[in-house]
C-alpha cells in the first residue's frame, strides 16, 4: 500500500516574502486573516484581503479558492513552465496560511507560498505577539485602518 503525502505551500520568512514581491511584479500577497484582524491589527502594505475563516460564523470561507482564482484571473492554474503567478499567503502566525495553501494546491494552484512567521508571530512568555517574529516584528511595511 502506498501512502501519498499532501503537498504543502513553500514557507517563506517575512523578508523572503517581501523580496519575492519586489522581484516578481505578478506575485500577490494575500492576507487571509479575519476582517477584524486585517482592519484593526494591521496588514502588510499592498496585501489583498481574502479571509480564510471570518466572522460571524468562523467557518472556512466556501468561496476562498474562487476568490483567489479571480485575483489571478486564472493565471494560477497553469503548468510550471508557463510561469505561474506566485501567491503568498499570510495570517497571524503561519498556521492558517499553511491550511489555506494546502487547499489551493489541492485545487491545482502551482506556485503557492506562505509566510511561516505570519504577520504577528508566535506568543512570547507574556502572551504577547510581535515580539518573537512576524512581518511587523521585522519592521517590514505595514498599515492599519
Amino acid at each position: 500500500m502506498s501512502t501519498m503525502t499532501e503537498e504543502l505551500p513553500t514557507g517563506l520568512s517575512p523578508r523572503e516574502a517581501l523580496e519575492m514581491l519586489e522581484s516578481h511584479p505578478q506575485a500577490i500577497l494575500v492576507d487571509i486573516r479575519s476582517s477584524m484582524e486585517f482592519l484593526f491589527v494591521g496588514h502588510p502594505k499592498g496585501a489583498v484581503h481574502v479571509p480564510w475563516i471570518d466572522e460571524p460564523d468562523w467557518v472556512v470561507n466556501p468561496d476562498f479558492v474562487t476568490e483567489i482564482r479571480k485575483l489571478v484571473l486564472g493565471g494560477a492554474v497553469c503548468e510550471q513552465r508557463q510561469g505561474c503567478a506566485p501567491i503568498i499567503l499570510i495570517c497571524r502566525s503561519g498556521k492558517r496560511s499553511l491550511e489555506a495553501g494546502r487547499a489551493l494546491i489541492r485545487e491545482g494552484f502551482k506556485s503557492v507560498f506562505h509566510v511561516d512567521e505570519g504577520f504577528e508571530g508566535e506568543l512570547d512568555e507574556q502572551h504577547h505577539r510581535s515580539t518573537l517574529g512576524g512581518w511587523r516584528f521585522h519592521g517590514l511595511p505595514w498599515e492599519q485602518c
